[in-house]
């Protein structure tokens, strides 16, 4: 279906109309859903232009083709075969890139871990996910031989960058010109329906799930990122989320994928030097979570470089939107909804309505021809918050509705790897249930609630953890505030509230609870205050709650406020 070429609502830097998201993909010859097929359609087109930077590396499109087809050759020659699952452990870099379009080319699967993992973490992942072999950086290199130790099937080993002592390196076999390097028996191209990642969730609560992606769901998945931030075949796509992840994973790299544009991969986010390294890399548009929006508005000023020319950020939500928008000069936020199962589900629209705070609306792919997804709002019992909300995009919707977010969406998770009752405990009817509590207004737009499991039970009342947190932590001395359920001496729940404070600041327990009674009803103050140097995290920067609840001596290291 044709569309208009450009967007006039939509400029570059330089006052130019953007191409609409549909006139970006039909640049491009048809692909059959694979990566190699889309890759091969979008190497075709630009050969020369740049795909992606990592450090003093440089890679064209036509060289990265050619490191893939070489990577791709070795691995096969290691006996890597289809449905193979390889583990790449390692901060990030444009290894972890290669080895996901090498793997993708064999029909063979990524499973992508936290560098960060302890011995006993990774371990869990690797012999889980029954990997084959293990491409680490000399960083990770001791924790994964370690988590390899005492496997079924030991792996075989292979260094990210250079070679080491006794193990070979991946980007001299993509750079090599040497014939061992090459095996022209490779098998037929995989297919779209093929899996080609396995993401583990965060573990926050049980062990990780790993929920396994196709090749055609990464590759509508990085089309979808077009249209959420209009990226341009000559856009700079800036990646400081760890590629474990699903966000770096099906919105940066598969929408670099999909726009024909480039890349730039950091290895770790930095705060300090976010705004110098984005000047650096000339990067147009970055996707970030909103714990870094805001790290970045609280940092100082002095770090923050004018000249920088990003033009998009996806992941700016709430609060800290008017900064980025009025001091940090970036014209495009767009904050959105996914998760590991079903990426890129809702979104703020970058052109047309929007509301601060909120989840946006939902999603759709640059081809309005093409079904996409779909969202119910449901109640304890499964069914519809309202009776005529058939939770069609642009669909009748009258006054708000509050439950369970249920969603249908063909960028959707073929499953949790090797774990049947937790995929079918996960999908209704074809429905996936999130787990999340989300508000929808009239105009169809979502706002989060708070997880399920972060409701508090006090007073006969259900409590979103996640609005104490957001109320307390808008506190002038607050740089964050985690609430928890914590048991009550005649059942239900009493509300623990841990806090970091910022750097300097001071406040006392009875300031905070005169803090939340301004604001919040009365059952919804907390009765513990804890002031700790810092909260944990999941590796995705969120709060992890159940580190907290599963820390016994929270209660006992409070102050009691009823006493």
């Amino acid at each position: 279906m044709s569309s208009p070429a450009s967007d006039s609502r939509l400029t570059d830097g330089n006052g130019n109309p953007l191409l609409s998201p549909l006139a970006v993909l039909e640049r491009y010859t048809a692909h059959d859903g694979t990566l190699a097929s889309a890759f091969a359609s979008r190497m075709r087109a630009d050969p020369d232009r740049l795909f992606m930077r990592c450090g003093e590396r440089r890679w064209t499109w036509q060289q990265a083709g050619a490191a893939i087809e070489r990577v791709a050759c070795a691995l096969h020659a290691r006996g890597v075969r289809h449905g193979d699952r390889v583990a790449v452990v390692g901060r990030n870099s444009d290894g972890h890139v290669l080895m996901l379009f090498a793997l993708a080319r064999l029909g063979a699967i990524d499973v992508p871990v936290n560098p960060d993992f302890s011995v006993r973490e990774a371990r869990y992942v690797l012999d889980h996910a029954e990997v084959c072999g293990v491409v680490c950086s000399e960083e990770t290199l001791a924790v994964a031989r370690a988590a390899s130790e005492g496997l079924t099937q030991p792996p075989w080993f292979l260094l990210l960058e250079q070679p080491g002592d006794d193990l070979d390196g991946l980007l001299r076999i993509a750079s090599a010109t040497d014939p061992q390097h090459v095996d022209t028996a490779l098998p037929p191209p995989a297919g779209a329906a093929d899996t080609c990642l396995i993401v583990y969730t965060s573990g926050t609560t049980g062990f990780p799930k790993g929920a396994m992606h196709s090749q055609r769901s990464f590759v509508i998945g990085g089309e979808a990122f077009v249209q959420r931030v209009h990226l341009q075949p000559d856009d700079r796509v800036m990646i400081v989320l760890p590629l474990f992840h699903i966000n770096a994973t099906f919105y940066s790299v598969a929408g670099t994928l999909a726009a024909g544009c480039s890349m730039a991969i950091v290895p770790r986010f930095s705060a300090s030097t976010f705004w110098s390294t984005a000047c650096e890399v000339e990067a147009t548009e970055v996707n970030i979570i909103e714990a870094i929006g805001t790290i970045l508005v609280n940092r100082p000023r002095t770090e923050f470089r004018p000249e920088h020319r990003l033009r998009a950020m996806y992941g700016v939500r709430g609060p800290v939107e008017p900064a980025f928008r009025n001091e940090f000069k970036v014209a495009h936020l767009v904050g959105g909804y996914g998760m590991t199962e079903i990426p890129g589900v809702t979104c703020n629209p970058i052109t047309g309505p929007r509301k601060v705070g909120s989840m946006g609306q939902i999603g759709r792919h640059p081809d309005p021809a093409l079904p996409w997804a779909q969202c119910r709002v449901v109640n304890e019992h499964g069914e519809d918050a309202l009776a005529d909300d058939r939770g069609e995009f642009g669909g009748e919707v009258s006054g708000e509705v509050s439950g369970e977010l249920w969603v249908k969406t063909p960028i959707v998770m073929q499953g949790y790897f090797r774990d049947e009752a937790q995929t079918r405990d996960a999908f209704v009817d074809g429905w996936f249930r999130t787990g999340d509590m989300v508000r929808r207004d009239a105009d169809g737009f979502y706002f989060f609630v708070c997880r399920i499991k972060d409701i508090i039970r006090r007073r006969g009342e259900n409590i979103a953890g996640a609005e104490l947190d957001r109320v307390i932590g808008e506190h002038p001395a607050v740089h964050e505030a985690a609430a928890i359920a914590v048991p009550a001496e005649l059942g239900e729940d009493d509300i623990l509230v841990a806090i970091a404070l910022k750097p300097g600041a001071t406040a006392l327990a009875t300031d905070i609870a005169q803090w939340a009674r301004e604001r919040l009803a009365p059952q919804k103050v907390p009765r513990y205050v804890l002031f700790v140097p810092e909260l944990p995290h999941t590796p995705t920067h969120k709060v992890a709650k159940a580190v907290l609840k599963a820390d016994v001596t929270l209660r006992s290291r409070a102050v009691d406020l009823r006493s």
